[in-house]
């Protein structure tokens, strides 16, 4: 019998993490059969700068993962996450093409690849697009928009881009260690699979993945992601003001990041004085992010945290002061079968893209490594013609 078995692999900057599920029948949600996780080296927020030594660690959490689930790793989605994704809104809009006025699917495909060509990407490749609002002949329009009749139908989109130089990289790293990339799918969009309820998703919510070099802010509402942001400060960031602080090493800091036992050395209330401070920079950056979108204090499902770095004592309670909005560490109850390790909010990205996999039409048009390939084919084909005589 064939079985049905989805990978998913989250190189991070820190850990790299890979989780093989498998979806049985009958059952929505996929059970988990096999982890690995290996020290990633060679990337720096979020992107690769040492191809060797990225594709070792993929390599080693690779082959953990297949001696846990007895499974060859042949083929796997992969998350992109760093400095250079972004969420990008852009409008777009077409004549309706039937002659009766009816707007169909290939109206509103049309509509978002105008949204697409009015955006300029420069270097930047669209990972998946999310269509925010319709109007149909200027009138804003509630609901499906199929099967509707009009003339002029006007789209705003949500398109989450990402470095086409990274992504080729990362494709790469991911290839040099033997696996196959299905395709890519952004950090948040497969976090928020296993973190968000559908409840907080429609009323408004704010997920914010805390990783080692990079926090990245995704505002959902209406089941929709909004706004996508990534910024260039991480839990990294914490433990080398530790570090300095106390003038020990960078283990010790992380160990006193993490909220253990505090030697007689260490004052506690210095401590807290320099954690508060750093997250108090986070909490700026996504304070002020929110007022940008005007979802400042808007959100009443308010923040979720995940991502590695965000397992620091007290985030929640100094987020609720900080940024005025309900806050709290994401859980998950999708997995019965969860291994004690992998309810910690650093494996959501891995997890999440296994759950995205059975759903992963619905991210885009078309995959964007399928994109990607589709081009890199156009650009070989391009070449050959030019050479023929």
């Amino acid at each position: 019998m064939i079985r049905n078995i989805t990978v998913g692999i989250d190189i991070g900057s820190s850990i790299t993490r890979v989780v093989v599920g498998e979806f049985l029948k009958g059952e929505k949600n996929p059970k988990i059969i096999g982890v690995g996780e290996s020290e990633t080296q060679g990337l720096r927020h979020g992107f690769v700068v040492d191809p060797e030594k990225a594709v070792i660690a993929v390599k080693n959490a690779v082959t953990m993962a297949e001696k846990s689930s007895n499974i060859k790793i042949k083929r796997a989605f992969v998350s992109v996450n760093g400095t250079s994704l972004r969420g990008e809104i852009s409008s777009g809009s077409v004549i309706v093409s039937k002659a009766d006025g009816e707007v169909t699917n290939l109206d509103t495909s049309k509509a978002l690849e105008d949204c697409e060509n009015n955006l300029n990407l420069n270097n930047k490749k669209i990972i998946h697009s999310f269509p925010i609002s319709f109007r149909l002949d200027s009138k804003e329009v509630s609901g499906r928009i199929e099967g509707m009749r009009g003339t002029k139908l006007e789209v705003k989109a949500l398109l989450i881009t990402y470095s086409i130089q990274h992504l080729e990289d990362l494709i790469d790293v991911v290839s040099e260690a033997g696996v196959e990339t299905i395709d890519v799918i952004a950090s948040p969009i497969a976090i928020s699979q296993v973190a968000l309820s559908e409840k907080e998703k429609i009323v408004g919510v704010a997920l914010v993945n805390i990783g080692a070099e990079t926090t990245t802010l995704s505002v959902f509402e209406n089941e929709l992601p909004i706004s996508v942001r990534s910024f260039s400060i991480g839990s990294t960031d914490i433990t080398n003001d530790i570090a300095l602080g106390f003038k020990t090493t960078l283990e010790i800091a992380d160990h006193l990041k993490q909220g253990n036992e505090i030697g007689e050395n260490f004052s506690k209330k210095k401590l807290d004085e320099i954690i508060e401070a750093r997250l108090s920079d986070i909490f700026e950056l996504i304070d002020n992010h929110l007022r940008k979108i005007k979802r400042a204090e808007l959100l009443p499902a308010g923040i979720i945290f995940t991502g590695g770095g965000s397992n620091i004592s007290r985030i929640e309670e100094l987020a609720r002061i900080a940024l005025k909005l309900p806050s709290s560490l994401g859980t998950t109850d999708l997995f019965g079968n969860f291994k004690t390790k992998l309810r910690d909010v650093s494996w959501f990205t891995a997890l999440g893209l296994v759950v995205s996999s059975r759903e992963n039409s619905g991210y885009g048009r078309e995959g964007s490594f399928g994109r990607l390939l589709k081009d890199l084919k156009n650009t070989l084909r391009s070449s050959l013609k030019q050479l023929m005589p």
